[in-house]
């Protein structure tokens, strides 16, 4: 068993789904063109290039995508390969493509070990094709196949009429309450999130008060740092990332705006460092990760794992995924001395202040300024 050496936030952008739920991101954004990318390069080239050595060691990817995770046949075959590097996998599912469950458990039993799956729960889209049973037998199969799991369901106020429906039904069947995460609407400017709200018509103490019924810990950790503007320094970028699968393309984090391609040369180097004190962001996008595993050592976080599993269900059934979610990303990582935190915070200062003021005032403006005038 290892911990974690870093984190990756990882997406597959395809936009493929067969649930339409009304809170889905994708649906939000007018996103929902149902395609399905292809991969500039092969699984088996993906796999090299996140190989322990070049990653500095054990690794944990979480893989989701802006529609069904499990669409994509491909999906399967990048898990397959970052298991064989030896790193943790998770993927976000909506849990009802049977056929991919099947597939996933014949996996070799020692590499699933280290796969976990979150299954959101969209209650009313299973309720409406009838195909609840099928989503619980598809998390029974897993977990009967040793794979560690997690039931997650994004609170909205169309389902607080049947939050009893739904703690008994996931009671029954999984053996506790969904942990429960906050539902946000996002307002985008030049595609990144300029602010976000509550996803709900109710006010905000009335809609805590619905998620408090779940006696979920991942609520309470959404809730608290939902909008709050993080200041602290921040090891995202040497600790953690965010990773296109399809492109190859890895930033910092969600807010910061230049990227580098990791799978193009395989052999040369990936820069890991640190953001520091230049959150980009309004907030600490998907905080429930990034915070939880220790991106900024100086908050006093419960780890992923507490946030996640359900305990007295035994949700986690491997004891490699229980060390390595409920370890923290500083046992296995130095911290930068005060000069190194000095020399990152002015060299991402600059590089954020100024991409942050060529597209406040456009090309267009700059090109103007520079006295160049549009030929007719």
């Amino acid at each position: 068993m290892e911990k974690i050496k870093r984190f990756f936030e990882c997406l597959i952008p395809v936009t493929a789904c067969n649930l339409k739920c009304s809170y889905c991101y994708v649906i939000q954004r007018n996103n929902r063109k149902l395609e399905i990318p292809k991969l500039k390069y092969s699984p088996e080239i993906i796999g090299k290039a996140l190989n322990k050595k070049r990653m500095g060691g054990t690794c944990y990817f979480s893989i989701c995508g802006a529609g069904e995770t499990l669409i994509p046949n491909y999906t399967i075959d990048i898990i397959k390969e970052l298991l064989k590097q030896g790193h943790y996998v998770n993927i976000t599912t909506n849990g009802t493509l049977t056929k991919k469950f099947d597939e996933i458990i014949k996996i070799d039993k020692n590499l699933l070990k280290r796969l976990n799956l979150s299954f959101s729960f969209h209650y009313l889209e299973l309720k409406r094709l009838n195909i609840l049973d099928d989503f619980f037998d598809n998390i029974n199969k897993i977990k009967q196949a040793g794979i560690s799991f997690v039931l997650q369901l994004n609170l909205c106020d169309e389902y607080m009429p049947y939050v009893d429906e739904i703690k008994k039904i996931s009671m029954d069947r999984v053996g506790a309450y969904p942990q429960v995460a906050l539902t946000r609407k996002e307002y985008l400017k030049n595609t990144n999130i300029e602010r976000a709200e509550i996803l709900t018509d109710k006010t905000k103490e009335e809609y805590i008060k619905e998620g408090k019924k779940y006696s979920s810990p991942l609520f309470d950790f959404t809730v608290k740092n939902f909008n709050v503007k993080r200041k602290e320094f921040c090891y995202a970028g040497d600790w953690s990332g965010v990773l296109n699968l399809v492109t190859g393309e890895l930033r910092k984090c969600y807010a910061y705006p230049l990227t580098q391609n990791i799978f193009e040369n395989i052999e040369k180097p990936i820069k890991f460092e640190a953001l520091g004190k230049n959150c980009n962001g309004t907030f600490c996008f998907n905080s429930s990760h990034f915070l939880s595993l220790g991106v900024i050592p100086d908050l006093d976080t419960p780890t992923y794992g507490k946030l996640r599993n359900r305990e007295e269900a035994n949700w986690y059934s491997s004891d490699d995924i229980k060390m390595a979610f409920n370890s923290k990303l500083c046992e296995t990582n130095h911290e930068y001395n005060m000069w190194k935190k000095f020399k990152v915070n002015v060299k991402n200062r600059i590089i954020i202040s100024s991409t942050n003021f060529v597209k406040k005032i456009g090309l267009v403006k700059i090109i103007k300024k520079l006295g160049y005038k549009k030929h007719e």
